[in-house]
């Protein structure tokens, strides 16, 4: 990804640069390393599409994999990460390794190394690796997050597979209706027009719609592009989503849905970290970005009973972080020790949940959807033969 910077050096005023660079840190550093004080970085907006699709080249989960392989097989965790550089063949992800390892044949952590490159490593990630760093378990801290990742995608996909549906049976009915107006329809108004009859109102409605939706096509058309387009930008901006996000929150069943959902992903991450030897105060603080604003005041609130000295489960049910189910399953971790082990048993029990939710509403909602294109669409099929009909019942 190329950067326009523009720097200052001593004794050659400003100067405008144009680096390649992963991202914008990468780009001040070398800048840094040729003797500038950099002023301004802005990337290039024609590459910011390229940009993106270069920063999705780099999978988190697939290089834990790999790394992790290459551990098992005996090498070590430098040779592992340089072996992975080696053998890549985007040179943007290569250059993305070297800057990885190279930190580590300077004798820094690993953890200290990702923490350097915050787009592509998340806190999250590179907390989990500096707490395998003071236990020595970096390969079961690998295993943990390549399953953690696993698990939260699970539901995730569920979601996604059960909307393709619904989505195809939306697409086909309106597919279908704008044939109906802006061809067929058209033809029966002519048809009606040389027969000269009185039609029913809802017909010559649907019929001033079709001939009004013809002469008018191109239109229509552009109209429709541009309400599509513009519905693509404003679901790809962070304020829109966050508007409809707060919408879904407010209805009953599908605010609750969400909530579960959330909490799901608050305790399975919570139990990582505290399997991987985080204390639970450093744990609590760095998954409070999972939640909504509301549950992040609460967990707070639940935090600051903890460090009073009060019991995990106590401070979650009084700031209503819990279910009756999970709030059990919280005493009997408390009363075990296996306190990490409990919270991702919570996260599953969530989890299918959630999934048979999904499944019950897929199944509701598909035939529901189904009903209401058909109506729609044998809605316009009758007002369009309903003059046939009464013609041929007054010839009788």
């Amino acid at each position: 990804m190329k950067f326009d910077i523009k720097a200052v050096r001593t004794g050659a005023g400003v100067a405008a640069l144009t680096l390649d660079a992963v991202d914008e840190r990468d780009a001040r550093m070398q800048a840094r390393s040729q003797g500038y004080s950099v002023l301004t970085v802005s990337a290039r907006s024609s590459w910011e599409w390229r940009s993106r699709l270069r920063r999705n080249q780099f999978s988190l989960i697939l290089f834990s994999q790999e790394l992790l392989a290459l551990m098992n097989a005996g090498l070590t965790l430098v040779e592992g990460i340089a072996t992975l550089a080696e053998k890549e063949t985007h040179p943007e992800t290569r250059k993305l390794l070297q800057q990885v390892v190279n930190p580590l044949y300077e004798g820094r952590s690993l953890s200290q190394s990702l923490q350097a490159l915050p787009t592509f490593f998340p806190a999250l990630f590179v907390s989990t690796v500096r707490a395998s760093e003071k236990t020595g378990d970096l390969g079961e801290a690998l295993s943990r997050y390549i399953a953690y990742q696993g698990q939260l995608d699970v539901v995730r996909k569920k979601v996604v597979s059960a909307s393709i549906y619904p989505l195809l049976l939306l697409g086909a009915g309106a597919l279908v209706t704008t044939f109906l107006m802006a061809y067929v329809v058209p033809r029966f108004s002519r048809i009606y027009e040389d027969i000269g009859t009185d039609l029913p109102l809802l017909s010559r409605w649907l019929l001033r719609w079709g001939k009004l939706l013809q002469a008018n096509g191109a239109s229509v058309s552009a109209w429709l592009i541009l309400l599509v387009i513009g519905a693509a930008y404003l679901g790809s901006r962070a304020a829109t989503r966050n508007w409809l996000m707060q919408r879904l929150w407010q209805l009953p069943a599908a605010g609750e849905r969400m909530r579960v959902y959330q909490l799901a992903r608050f305790y399975r991450t919570l139990g990582m970290l505290l399997r991987g030897g985080m204390p639970i105060g450093a744990a609590l603080k760095m998954v409070s970005d999972l939640l909504r604003t509301q549950l992040k005041l609460q967990l707070h609130g639940a935090a600051e009973k903890i460090n009073e000295g009060r019991s995990i489960s106590y401070a979650m049910q009084l700031h209503q972080l819990t279910t009756p189910v999970s709030l059990r399953m919280l005493e009997v971790g408390e009363r075990t020790g296996e306190m990490g082990e409990m919270m991702e048993r919570i996260a599953s029990f969530y989890d299918e949940e959630m999934a048979r939710w999904v499944d019950w509403f897929t199944r509701l909602f598909e035939p529901l959807l189904m009903a209401a294109i058909g109506l729609v669409i044998g809605l316009v099929v009758v007002l369009m033969y309903l003059p046939i009909f009464e013609l041929a019942g007054s010839l009788q």
